[in-house]
């Protein structure tokens, strides 16, 4: 499809070994949707359903035991070129281990503008790194240009993140669960971020969550994962409350009580341990 973030027949076969024995994992069976610009398809599932892998695979992070991800119709090499890198940008999880402790936050968003817009001068790279803070609400952006990670938050330095991920013009974001290690009094300042940044870029996001109620509030389309496989799909008000999966109704059940969450993720991985074949 021109124009959209493809990923078709997707499979991840991991190989686990325990002494002289293996056994295969299937983390992910078969997966096929849509990302498209101005539109954000939530990936939602427990730990161990295999949504990370999928955006390791679609950030050139992972190769896929078989299937494609494909950009404006076009399959895309294995490993990452310039170009893609350029178009699809990842957001992870931890925003305490994605800045490099060392290096100036000025430095985190003019790595990537210099090196997807060389004709740039130093002057404008600069004035856009400030830009950049300012469009993701760290202002002034001066203020920040010298700082490094560990004197920010854990929502600035998200925040910070994000507008890396923006530096080299990115049409479409990966955002890998992430809030989840962030304070509950801040999530929804940087999802409210995210959601103005697609309105405003005309994004395509695949958000990534464990989270239905988020999922429902900033997603137009929600994927169910399921033991690698994607159980349910549809609009984000009609999977939540009519759901028509098993463990999509468990998952709701879930959302309202934490302990729960905890019981449906051992019930998950040891579904997952007994299917390894």
């Amino acid at each position: 499809m021109s124009g959209a973030l493809e990923v078709r027949g997707l499979n991840k076969d991991f190989r686990l070994r325990n002494g002289m024995a293996s056994t295969v994992l299937h983390a992910v069976a078969d997966v096929s949707f849509t990302v498209e610009p101005h539109r954000t398809v939530a990936l939602v599932g427990e730990s161990g359903s295999g949504k990370s892998t999928i955006a390791r695979i679609i950030a050139k992070l992972e190769t896929p035991t078989s299937g494609q991800v494909l950009l404006d119709g076009r399959p895309t090499p294995t490993r990452a070129t310039a170009d893609y890198r350029r178009q699809v940008q990842m957001v992870f999880q931890d925003p305490f281990a994605s800045l490099n402790p060392f290096h100036s936050i000025s430095h985190h968003i003019e790595r990537p503008l210099r090196i997807h817009h060389p004709e740039l001068s130093t002057q404008a790279v600069r004035e856009r790194v400030v830009e950049l803070l300012e469009r993701v609400q760290l202002t002034p952006g001066s203020a920040y240009l010298e700082r490094r990670p560990h004197e920010l938050s854990g929502g600035q330095r998200q925040r910070v993140a994000i507008a890396r991920a923006l530096a080299p013009g990115a049409r479409f974001v990966v955002a890998d669960e992430p809030v989840s290690m962030l304070d509950v009094s801040i999530r929804v300042d940087v999802l409210n971020l995210l959601a103005d940044l697609q309105r405003a870029e005309g994004l395509g996001v695949l958000y990534i969550t464990h989270d239905l109620a988020t999922a429902r509030h900033f997603s137009d389309e929600i994927l169910v994962m399921y033991r690698g496989s994607i159980v349910e799909r549809g609009r984000a008000d009609e999977v939540i409350l009519n759901p028509q999966h098993e463990y999509t109704k468990k998952l709701r059940e879930a959302a309202a009580d934490p302990d729960r969450l905890g019981e449906l993720r051992d019930e998950v991985r040891r579904e997952m341990a007994g299917g390894a074949a």
